[in-house]
């Protein structure tokens, strides 16, 4: 049986990742890549890089064709842009990755340790609601893992 870490590893052998200081020197040379969020709505509410496009990876195939209520024009039109996913942590970004070089899109690649190494290279992000910029010590709490103790693997007996 497969684990999410395992499709994980899988994904990572095929798509290719940036390193937050890389896409900070690519943003800084001038290049617009399309920067894809693909969390959830709330999530990207929360906290996101400046120019960013939130399509939640949920609906992410749907988004990148014509004639879907999810339909974003600016993706379906991108097939061969340079787009950079953002997650995270980088582990829906690789999955998103795959799906996305599957469906045609040539030059994709993952921000490789998501917005927690973006957060922790001290990148700047903004919130949903105007607030610029995020407080880093907002931003160290929420990538901070919350799993609570009904997540947890049940200890063998």
């Amino acid at each position: 049986m497969k684990k999410l870490m395992d499709y994980v590893a899988e994904a990572a052998t095929l798509e290719e990742e940036v390193m937050p200081w890389d896409m900070e020197e690519v943003l800084e040379g001038g290049a617009t890549p399309l920067i894809l969020d693909i969390r959830e709505p709330y999530e990207f509410d929360c906290m996101h890089i400046d120019g960013s496009s939130n399509v939640p990876r949920g609906v992410l195939e749907s988004a990148c064709e014509w004639d879907y209520e999810e339909t974003i024009p600016e993706l379906v039109n991108s097939r061969d842009r340079d787009i950079v996913i953002v997650c995270r942590s980088g582990h829906r970004s690789l999955l998103a990755g795959r799906t996305l070089k599957e469906m045609g899109f040539s030059n994709v690649r993952s921000l490789k340790t998501g917005l927690r190494g973006w957060n922790d290279y001290e990148m700047p992000m903004v919130r949903q609601d105007g607030e610029d910029p995020v407080i880093e010590a907002n931003a160290d709490k929420y990538f901070t893992p919350q799993v609570r103790e009904d997540q947890f693997k049940p200890k063998e007996t």
